[in-house]
């Protein structure tokens, strides 16, 4: 037997007012990012009748509490489940809103099944159409199209903050960009480059099974190590030479760390997009920006989300 199938992850139940639903829900995304799903009645009539045509709904359902929402986030059995609690509870103080955080155990196949349900083939900016491997409809309608399994890994680019950088590199990619991404998770950023014609993509994550799953990504729509190459480990330990166009769509903590060394990699020249950054958190962003000799050429925002450009002064 699968021991691996077996082990049960733990669920973390996070119930908010439903008016907070949004922002709890793209907090809980950040931690992890790979496995949430949101329960969210507060228009059940509306959302049933608009993609099911009918107007029955069962009663059970009918009875849930309209003015609450939960979010199922869901932690793997080699993570600590109170890190992402602590995480969780952090931020959304920091945003003043209400919770209650209930903690369980669940097995591996509900969440699966769970969150992919609601993950479809999405455009994103112009140019880009992004695929789960399990949707066999879709119309490119033109755009490239992203085909991507994201396994357990960060990044199906449904996350506005992974949308966001998306759309921002759509603007700065061409024939010349070489690519690194740091902490690229499912690969999704590095992929959509090359589908934007990008010369070379070279992506690092201290995540083994986020290194698979880009690996495996990438080969799904084409590109195998001559143009994307993946390692594990840190940016320090792994990464060397210049690139002219370096993308992290991490936490506003980890990319502050990596201002410090990031731009002995950046081409004279060269572009610096950082993501994951919550608007909280944008005055002592900035300070490390300018602290570490960048200047700010673009920002982006999206649902309280930041994306920056930088250059180096």
């Amino acid at each position: 037997m699968n021991n691996t199938v077996n082990e049960n992850w733990t669920e973390i139940a996070v119930t908010v007012d439903t008016k907070d639903i949004e922002t709890a829900g793209n907090i809980a995304n950040m931690v992890v990012p790979y496995g949430i799903y949101i329960e969210d009645y507060s228009d059940l009539e509306g959302e049933v009748m608009e993609i099911a045509h009918i107007d029955l709904i069962e009663e059970e359902l009918l009875k849930a509490d309209r003015t609450k929402g939960i979010i199922h986030v869901y932690v793997n059995p080699q993570e600590n489940p109170m890190e992402a609690v602590s995480f969780i509870r952090e931020r959304l103080d920091a945003e003043h809103i209400g919770y209650e955080i209930k903690i369980a155990d669940c097995a591996q196949e509900d969440w699966v099944n769970n969150w992919k349900q609601y993950f479809h083939p999405m455009p994103v900016g112009k140019k880009l159409l992004i695929r789960p491997e399990w949707e066999a409809e879709y119309d490119a309608a033109g755009r490239k199209v992203l085909h991507i399994e994201p396994g357990l890994a960060f990044g199906t680019g449904s996350h506005p903050t992974t949308k966001l950088c998306l759309e921002t590199l759509e603007k700065y990619v061409d024939e010349n960009s070489t690519i690194l991404d740091i902490g690229c998770g499912s690969g999704i950023l590095s992929i959509a480059c090359l589908l934007l014609g990008a010369k070379s993509a070279f992506g690092v994550d201290i995540d083994s099974l986020a290194v698979k799953t880009a690996k495996e990504n990438a080969l799904k729509n084409g590109f195998d190590e001559s143009r994307f190459r993946v390692v594990q480990g840190n940016l320090s330990d792994k990464v060397k030479g210049k690139y002219n166009l370096i993308v992290a769509n991490i936490v506003a903590d980890i990319i502050m760390e990596f201002n410090k060394s990031v731009g002995d990699l950046l081409d004279d020249g060269g572009v610096y997009i950082t993501g994951g950054i919550i608007d909280s958190r944008e005055d002592e962003v900035l300070y490390s920006f300018s602290q570490n000799g960048f200047q700010v050429k673009d920002r982006f925002e999206e649902k309280g989300w930041l994306v920056f450009v930088l250059q180096k002064e």
